[in-house]
């Protein structure tokens, strides 16, 4: 038994260096034809999903290897039969041809693999989720209203699901094959290079010793790290081992220091130019390049990380929080001298993006240029070993997102066939009343939900196809309906009662989870605030006139200062009750755009420094 488990764990290494290595060449060369592309990265996933419930673990009793051994045989029947009647798939009319007893029992045997799969990667919500679309598809035609629909065989079913590019193999698989494999490699590649602990010493160098300078520390590694690895949860378990018990250490009180390592890890998401798998997916969907996606969420994630920067600092004003000692920090010129180039693999994918090259081209670009770039110092420099760990690492690191995707497929499928998209989208507008405030908030609240229990691609993935349509309706820009709810889906990871990136931070700091949960909602209420100004006032997306777009920023900046200060309570000094309530309307006026109300805000900003500066209190 221990010499079978010994085999399985080296085909686990083997199969993911294959994965990375397939697709960078792939990317590098040309992808096959999408169908074929997709179920060879679907297959791939599977096998390791299922090799490696195998092979962790201490023990492993004969059934579960055994069962762990069947879902890897009808893995590999399901997709081998895609393999083996590609040319009848692909040439055959969907609905038109008959789905033979061979297709629908292949069909069904890979949607109840996938089912597993994703739970073991994802937890529950997701197949849940799946399972109740395709209920829904199945008995649909019993439900009054306008959710009914004529009913599908589960023939239909299948075939639209299995047979065709519009279920399992659709959009959301062909981003995670084509695109964000690539990136998550880039990120393995950047972690086996030392990256990582660069970020770490370079913000604890830049802004350690400041006043509450661990929490700072936090705030800019991860909005750093974010380009590695693009998950809320993955930064707090990789940043906060080291951060949390350091804000600890220099004052911090528990939660509020978890909070703060939560929220600043669930910005890595939309922090350019590497942000959460589900820009692809958007850029995708609005036929957006990724660059220009990076270009409009620029500015909304600079807000995001000065708001919680400013929240911190506040804080730290407040309750006189130190910086951490001067002995413990590393000094800047050290390290931007030993280890500043590898920051350059960062400007390479900028600079190829700019250029017009492919996310694809520029991504293996960047991993070329990890190679070449940590060969510069003997600390930093990747041999054969940490380059295959890389390719290994960037292999186990992309199954959930996959899984997540092709889970995620079911649920498209089922709303493409049963045109609950559209029937969605006219339900909204009949609840708005043709009014966007409502539709944004209803919006906000199903996003918020949603990302709860699914994973921000999934999440995203469902809305675009049953709330984005309804706010574009409305006359919402593309790009703004979509990032919209983007955003929400993301900052669902701070929102009680379900706060994967809390839950996560909290567990390292040892804090109550809603005290953890109500202060991350705090510090990072300018992710609530400005997707809605950006709705407003597409000039933060950088659409618009120049000079439109700097007055913008700049109001918009002074805005979410503004916000920090009066949700702590201190601008220059403790502020009062009224004082923070004009601090935070000053923000809301200065965030969204408009000549006016920029003034109002500026006008409530002096009256609250002529209060705090000159109006003497007892």
């Amino acid at each position: 038994m221990n010499h079978f488990l010994f085999i399985a764990k080296k085909g686990v290494w083997i199969i993911a260096v294959l994965m990375s290595a397939y697709h960078l060449y792939a990317g590098a060369f040309g992808v096959p034809e999408a169908m074929m592309h997709r179920s060879i990265h679907l297959i791939f996933t599977l096998v390791l999903i299922f090799l490696v419930g195998m092979t962790s673990g201490e023990k492993q009793s004969k059934g579960k290897i055994g069962l762990h051994l069947l879902l890897l045989l009808l893995t590999l029947l399901s997709l081998g039969y895609v393999f083996l009647n590609y040319d009848y798939i692909v040439t055959r009319y969907p609905y038109v041809h008959p789905v033979s007893t061979w297709d629908f029992t292949m069909g069904m045997i890979l949607t109840l693999i996938l089912l597993e799969a994703s739970r073991r990667m994802l937890g529950w919500a997701l197949p849940l989720t799946a399972i109740g679309f395709l209920l829904y598809a199945i008995f649909g035609n019993y439900l009054p209203g306008l959710l009914r629909h004529t009913g599908f065989s589960l023939d239909t079913i299948i075939d639209q699901l299995y047979l065709t590019t519009e279920g399992i193999f659709g959009i959301p698989m062909g981003v995670s094959a084509t695109y964000v494999i690539l990136f998550v490699i880039f990120g393995a590649f950047l972690e086996q290079s030392g990256t990582g602990q660069f970020f770490m010493d370079f913000a604890t160098s830049l802004v350690g010793g400041a006043k509450g300078g661990p929490g700072k520390i936090s705030c800019v590694s991860s909005s750093l790290f974010g380009t590695i690895s693009g998950s809320a949860v993955a930064n707090v378990m990789v940043d906060g081992w080291l951060t949390i018990p350091l804000m600890k250490r220099t004052g911090f009180k528990h939660d509020f220091a978890a909070a703060v390592e939560a929220t600043a890890s669930t910005g890595g998401q939309i922090m350019p130019p590497v942000m959460g798998a589900a820009a692809f997916v958007i850029a995708e969907y609005t036929g957006i390049s990724y660059i220009n996606i990076c270009k409009h969420a620029l500015i909304p994630a600079f807000l995001y990380y000065v708001a919680l920067f400013m929240a911190i600092h506040f804080e730290a004003l407040r309750t006189g929080l130190l910086g951490v000692p001067k002995n413990e920090r590393p000094r800047l010129k050290s390290v931007v001298v030993t280890r500043g180039h590898l920051f350059i693999p960062l400007v390479v994918i900028i600079y190829f993006m700019l250029a017009g090259y492919t996310p694809m081209y520029a991504c293996i670009f960047a991993t070329i240029s990890v190679v070449l770039v940590a060969l510069v110092r003997s600390e930093t420099r990747m041999g054969l070993i940490k380059i295959l760990e890389a390719l290994e690492f960037g292999a186990k690191n992309m199954l959930p997102v996959a899984a997540a995707c092709a889970c995620a497929g079911i649920v498209v499928g089922v709303i493409n066939l049963t045109g609950l998209g559209l029937k969605f989208t006219s339900l909204i507008l009949f609840i708005a009343g043709d009014s966007l405030a409502p539709a944004l908030v209803f919006t906000m609240i199903a996003g918020i939900i949603l990302g709860m229990g699914l994973p921000t691609t999934a999440a995203y993935i469902v809305q675009a196809a049953l709330l984005i349509p309804a706010l574009i309706k409305l006359g919402v820009p593309v790009i703004a309906a979509h990032l919209f709810v983007f955003y929400f889906a993301i900052i669902s990871a701070i929102t009680p009662p379900v706060a994967m990136a809390v839950y996560a931070a909290a567990g390292i700091s040892g804090s109550n989870l809603w005290k953890t949960g109500m202060a991350a909602m705090k510090i990072g209420a300018t992710g609530f605030v400005v997707p809605f100004m950006f709705v407003y006032g597409p000039s933060l997306l950088l659409i618009g006139s120049p000079a439109s777009i700097i007055t913008t920023i700049l109001s918009a900046s002074v805005g979410v200062i503004l916000l920090s200060a009066g949700l702590m309570g201190w601008l220059f000094k403790e502020a009062t009750l009224l004082e923070r309530g004009m601090l935070i309307a000053g923000a809301i006026c200065l965030i969204k755009p408009d000549l006016y109300t920029d003034a109002v805000g500026v006008m409530l900003l002096v009256i609250v420094i002529i209060l705090q500066k000159y109006w003497h209190r007892s």
